[in-house]
């Protein structure tokens, strides 16, 4: 066996293109086969073992500086739990049944201690359980800092508060913080939340924890010690490949940063936590973020977060009960003891595709780090709006694909169910207090729904196929789609001729088929609808050549991939009497 491959002769990168050359046909290599990611790669079809030459420390092991291959040398993880009830007594016995249950790690979002007697209450049966406080405040800090020294706990701690809101204060709590509690968060997570590429979220990140170092330094913490004290937060998005690039990146940039300010080796590891991230789950076939979680979960584990929080599926409309926390943990579960990830440190290493995105996250987010240092640093960006400015440029990137459908959520914006109703599920105002990446859809959606609840019907799009069948099958394949994100109704049909057209019911006619036969069938059906009294609006599937005649003939739209769907959409439900 170890002989195997020595059977099979070596085929050089000139051979693999020759054969692509020959299988494009004279077709564009760049538009084909090229695909250009947010963050400016130019991502290749095929990676060789060429194309790690050049990259930094791609030889070193798991748990060895620099910590691209993960800040430890085994491939385990913490579950954290996240815990929503504000009071002590309740959310400890949630914690509590969170842990029975397989949880290893719990967050309390909401809780309220006011002293001691209630950490007391709060964190009962727990003391071997790894806790953070996601909402501390000065007030719980120094509760903290009084429970901890007096040894009252063998597992760690720590909070999600951000590290800049008071460098005064920060330095206070580290000057006297114990062995296991890590009291400030650098929140990447926001940045993702807030549209940032994968990039960004690297460069941003790593500027505030820069920051942070520089303000300790002078007041005379050093880097070691102000190291350990933050854990950084990161929010997974969908893009597979890059989240776990992203991770294994900024611990590689984090160890130098760390070493620029004097910081040894072993104080250079990032700690980092990992959660789903909110903005691209969906209040329509929720299910689905199941499998988003389940994918940015692996994201996550793979690449190498020491903490993994996985939300939810109905948390974006809902308070979670118990059968959807379960399943959210589960997943987490399943992953480590079905899969069996969390068994190898670093399972993705070595991969050509892996190693080269790595890289060029780590360069592109120094070059990051670097410009805003150039402009005063990372609270000065924050200050002067620097940072905002960018990433709304990116969020609106963002928001241009998913409207025009480039970035598909499924059951959302493609492949929608139209039956399905979210109306009564969505509790109010739980949808909208986080941006999320579908809530447009969404509002045309909720917006059919309260139509219908009040009273109304719901529109009825009559597809008329005829003519060329490949066209006419794809153009109705399409408007269903385009169609079912409002929550329209559609009716797929074929006719042979226009006055069959004319007498079925719809609130909407969409014409499918090839562009070159709609001017005929328009030029019949138009005076057949006025003769029988008939003011239903008539559309073509398609952006043909002769819209203008189209139009001009009576066509009132066209919808086709260049459509912007919320606005179209928009459009229709208030010609049809749907009010927002």
């Amino acid at each position: 066996m170890e002989h195997l491959l020595e059977e099979f002769p070596p085929v050089s990168t000139a051979e693999w293109e020759a054969a692509i050359a020959r299988d494009l046909k004279g077709a564009d290599y760049e538009k084909r086969l090229i695909w250009r990611s947010e963050e400016g790669l130019a991502v290749k079809p095929y990676y060789r073992a060429d194309d790690l030459k050049d990259l930094a420390c791609k030889d070193a092991a798991p748990g060895v500086f620099p910590y691209r291959r993960g800040a430890r040398a085994i491939g385990d993880w913490q579950i954290r739990e996240k815990i929503d009830a504000v009071d002590a007594e309740t959310a400890n016995r949630e914690a509590c049944a969170a842990v029975a249950a397989g949880a290893d790690g719990i967050s309390f979002s909401g809780v309220s201690a006011k002293s001691i007697a209630d950490l007391g209450v709060l964190l009962a049966t727990l003391d071997e359980i790894p806790i953070h406080f996601d909402g501390a405040d000065e007030g719980l800090l120094r509760l903290l800092l009084e429970t901890l020294r007096a040894g009252r706990r063998a597992a760690g701690v720590s909070t999600g508060r951000d590290a800049l809101t008071s460098v005064e204060f920060a330095a206070e709590v580290i000057g006297g913080a114990p062995n296991g509690f890590v009291p400030f968060t650098i929140h990447g997570d926001a940045f993702e939340e807030a549209g940032a590429t994968a990039a960004e979220e690297v460069g941003f990140t790593l500027s505030a924890g820069v920051d942070f170092l520089d303000a300790m330094q002078d007041r005379n913490i050093v880097a070691g010690r102000a190291a350990a004290a933050l854990e950084f937060h990161f929010a997974m998005g969908s893009n597979y490949f890059f989240q776990i690039a992203k991770l294994r990146a900024f611990r590689m940039v984090w160890a130098r940063a760390v070493g620029s300010f004097g910081g040894s080796r072993s104080e250079a590891r990032a700690h980092i936590a990992a959660r789903t991230s909110r903005w691209d789950k969906t209040a329509y076939d929720p299910h689905v973020n199941i499998l988003r979680a389940t994918t940015e979960a692996m994201s996550a584990v793979l690449g190498g977060a020491d903490s993994v929080m996985v939300a939810p599926f109905d948390a974006c409309y809902k308070l979670p009960n118990e059968a959807s926390r379960r399943l959210a943990r589960n997943t987490q579960l399943l992953l480590k003891h079905e899969a069996w990830i969390g068994h190898i440190a670093d399972a993705a290493g070595g991969s050509y595709y892996l190693e080269t995105v790595t890289d060029f996250l780590a360069h592109e987010g120094w070059k990051i780090m670097q410009g805003i240092e150039a402009r005063g640093g990372y609270r000065k960006s924050q200050m002067d709006g620097a940072t905002k400015a960018a990433l709304d440029r990116s969020m609106t990137a963002r928001e241009k694909a998913v409207a025009s459908r480039r970035r598909v959520f499924v059951g959302t914006n493609q492949f929608a169910n139209p039956a399905e109703q979210a109306l009564n599920r969505c509790e109010p105002g739980r949808s909208s207090e986080t941006k999320r990446g579908t809530q447009p859809y969404e509002a045309l959606r909720l917006r059919t729904e309260r139509h219908t609840a009040g009273g109304g019907l719901t529109p009825r799009v009559l597809l008329a196929e005829f003519g060329d069948v490949k066209l006419r099958a794809a153009r109705s394949n399409f408007a269903v789609n385009f169609f079912a994100c409002a929550g329209f109704e559609t009716v797929t049909r074929r006719f042979r001729k226009a006055v069959e057209i004319a007498g079925a019911e719809g609130d909407l006619i969409v014409l499918c088929s090839s562009d070159k036969e709609y001017a005929a069938i328009a030029a019949e059906l138009m005076p057949k609808l006025k003769a029988m009294d008939r003011k239903t609006p008539v559309i073509v599937a398609g952006n043909p050549e002769d819209a203008a005649m189209l139009s001009a003939a009576g066509v009132a739209d066209f919808v086709h991939a260049r459509s912007h769907p919320v606005e179209v959409l928009t459009k229709w439900q208030e010609r049809l009497g749907i009010e927002s």
